[in-house]
């Protein structure tokens, strides 16, 4: 663990401590620490606008946790993304920011800018395509020369999926071509639900799909070649024999995330790229027709400023719906057993892998934007994952 001094004396600094996954963010980082073992000491601390409310999170952490230290010991740092000194205060103290303020696209830019500036590494739980490519696009070069690490994604967008195709190439004996996966989410019986920021993400978005089409221009890549047969995309609605319902396109981050990751250990590493599509489990028929009619409900409402601000108001699920929501990701890939030429003939080895999760959900370059899947590829943070809850688990057939 890399030291922390007077001048910075936190390692770990998580902005938006009091916000609904803030909030979550504090006991498990409090839980984390108290379970380190020995040596250096994890120093953390939180920040936000209110010191009030960020009182009150450490005194609800110590009472969930059964651990009163945290009231005293754990130091709170005022800071606003509307006023930029104080940013820079905070970015001067820390390591690490840990950024959990959203809607990214609104509050993002100012926490990236701040640490780029003051030398401080970046992370965030941001599941919104825009925003993660727009830093990478403006800030990748300016980090590298800081030698600060800008790593999006870090939550349950997109870690699993990112991670998760890390872990079945790894798992592949041979050449691992292309992989889909499929999202399953089973809730308890007071069903699922979604915070304000995720809902205003998803809704912002969705209205501005346009401009993401247009910064990807910018970045002029040449399109990633295609390793052995190309994978055709299905239909936008389909019944998955895989998981045994009908799915569509997964409309989050994932795939934005995986791809960024896959060009990365191309171009960086010399890795052989995997072709991938993401897709989400609906249900049955009558399912089905729900998704239909609310999506042609949700599509109209956000073409308006009304309708978009009357979706956006959502007050987030509660602690028993959270603790009773599990997912499960499967991904199955396809590729070519050792000794076999991708040139020549169709895929002839297949892989399934799967990720699962509940509840709560080396260094090679010296700075830059980048995915969770670039940044942590040569480390064991799945290894880590998978000890605390979030299960990699792999089934082969040939």
């Amino acid at each position: 663990m890399a030291s922390v001094t007077s001048s910075r004396p936190f390692h770990l600094i998580i902005f938006g401590a009091s916000g609904f996954t803030g909030q979550f963010v504090v006991q498990e980082v409090a839980r984390c620490a108290a379970e380190s073992p020995g040596g250096s000491p994890l120093k953390w601390a939180v920040a936000g606008r209110s010191r009030q409310r960020l009182e009150e999170v450490l005194k609800q952490a110590a009472e969930r946790l059964s651990m009163p230290e945290l009231t005293t010991d754990i130091d709170i740092i005022v800071a606003d993304v509307s006023i930029e000194e104080s940013l820079s205060i905070m970015c001067q103290q820390g390591l690490v920011i840990l950024n959990c303020v959203g809607p990214y696209r609104f509050y993002g830019e100012p926490v990236v800018k701040a640490c780029v500036e003051n030398g401080a590494h970046y992370i965030d739980i941001c599941g919104e395509p825009q925003f993660l490519e727009r830093m990478q696009l403006e800030y990748h070069t300016k980090a590298l020369d800081r030698g600060v690490y800008v790593i999006g994604s870090c939550g349950f967008d997109s870690i699993p999926a990112d991670l998760g195709i890390l872990y079945t190439n790894r798992q592949f004996r041979g050449t691992l071509t292309a992989v889909e996966s499929f999202l399953n989410i089973s809730s308890g019986p007071k069903g699922a639900s979604g915070h304000d920021a995720t809902w205003q993400s998803a809704v912002y978005g969705f209205a501005d799909s346009r401009s993401l089409r247009q910064l990807r221009k910018k970045f002029g890549h040449k399109p990633l070649p295609v390793v052995g047969a190309k994978v055709h995309k299905r239909g936008f609605v389909f019944f998955s024999k895989e998981i045994e319902q009908y799915v569509i396109p997964f409309m989050g981050s994932d795939p934005s995330v995986v791809k960024r990751t896959q060009r990365f250990l191309y171009e960086e590493e010399h890795h052989s790229p995997v072709q991938y599509s993401a897709y989400v489990g609906v249900g049955g028929i009558f399912s089905l027709v729900k998704l239909f009619c609310g999506g042609l409900l949700f599509w109209f409402m956000v073409k308006f400023s009304l309708g978009r601000s009357y979706i956006c108001v959502c007050a987030g699920p509660s602690m028993k719906q959270i603790e009773d929501t599990c997912f499960s990701l499967t991904f199955f890939g396809e590729g070519y057993s050792e000794g076999t030429d991708p040139a020549q003939g169709r895929p002839n080895a297949k892989i399934c892998t799967q990720v699962i999760g509940g509840g709560k959900v080396s260094d090679t370059h010296v700075g830059g934007v980048y995915t969770p899947g670039a940044a942590f590829y040569k480390t064991t943070l799945i290894d880590r994952l998978h000890n605390h809850g979030i299960k990699f688990s792999v089934r082969t057939f040939q």
